[in-house]
């Protein structure tokens, strides 16, 4: 699935920015042949990897559950590293499927309320891999998550994709927490005015550097520079020019120096600027 060397390192960025959203668990196992069982949290290889990033500029990740296993592993990555801060979720492709989604919604509630789980997230709507039968539990679930973020006082990190109006729609419905971020942004400029109007933070993957994502870089072009994350979403998606390698922290500084280069804008003060945002999105790494 990835080539097989290692992507090369980039050159550290002037000031450093932060991964906004990232799968450790995930980097070294995803999509190999035999895949080899989740690290633990304080593993080498994960430490390892957190400070390629910090080399490259990277220096602060937001680390993301999809479920419940996923988002434990979150938690305990973010209280051993300081590096690190935890966002807990069900992911809304699970939440169709599982026995017992309350179940499930109350062990995230209870990661939601320790100190470094600075999020929910990744929930949302995802209707490209979900059924018409499966929307109903998939907004439940993302209520649910809504309702928590508030409740905890933390950031919402939303996985949209082929869902704009209705996840605009919930959060409009039911009042959206504080801090809003639409992870890996998947919309045109059009949406990105809807969420600029609503306050809503904007992450941008590596895929907004790819040739038939002109729409991404509309959007980018459109969103307000306060609102503006950069994000991995490792391992899956890495940036031109290491398109193909499996992505992981480091790699998000491409992604961070092509939207200072399309932007126009000077690198050091689009480093600066994103770091602040993303400390207002979620919270500083104390």
């Amino acid at each position: 699935m990835y080539r097989s060397e290692p992507a090369p390192a980039p050159e550290p960025l002037p000031f450093p920015v932060a991964d906004s959203h990232t799968h450790l668990d995930l980097v070294d196992t995803f999509g190999d042949e035999d895949e080899p069982p989740v690290p633990a949290p304080g593993a080498p290889e994960v430490r390892a990897r957190l400070d390629e990033a910090e080399a490259a500029g990277v220096a602060r990740i937001v680390q993301v559950g999809t479920d419940v296993a996923s988002s434990h592993w979150a938690a305990a990555l973010a209280a051993a590293d300081p590096r690190v801060l935890a966002a807990a979720a069900l992911h809304p492709n699970d939440a169709p499927r599982l026995d017992d989604l309350d179940a499930a919604l109350a062990e995230i509630d209870a990661l939601a309320a320790l100190p470094r789980v600075a999020a929910l997230g990744e929930t949302g709507l995802d209707y490209f891999r979900t059924d018409e039968a499966g929307r109903a539990e998939q907004q439940r679930s993302f209520r649910a998550h809504i309702a928590i973020a508030k409740e905890r006082g933390k950031a919402l990190v939303i996985h949209d994709r082929d869902a704009h109006e209705d996840v605009l729609a919930l959060l409009d419905r039911d009042g959206a927490p504080d801090r809003v971020v639409l992870h890996c942004f998947s919309g045109d400029a059009a949406f990105a005015k809807e969420c600029a109007r609503r306050g809503f933070f904007m992450s941008f993957a590596g895929n907004v550097t790819f040739k038939n994502a002109q729409h991404l870089r509309d959007a980018a072009a459109t969103a307000p520079p306060e609102l503006v994350l950069v994000e991995t979403d490792a391992p899956f998606m890495a940036p031109i020019p290491v398109r193909g390698h499996r992505n992981h922290p480091a790699l998000a500084n491409y992604t961070a120096r092509f939207l200072a280069e399309y932007l126009e804008r000077d690198l050091t003060a689009w480093c600066e600027r994103l770091w602040a945002n993303t400390e207002a999105a979620f919270g500083d790494w104390k």
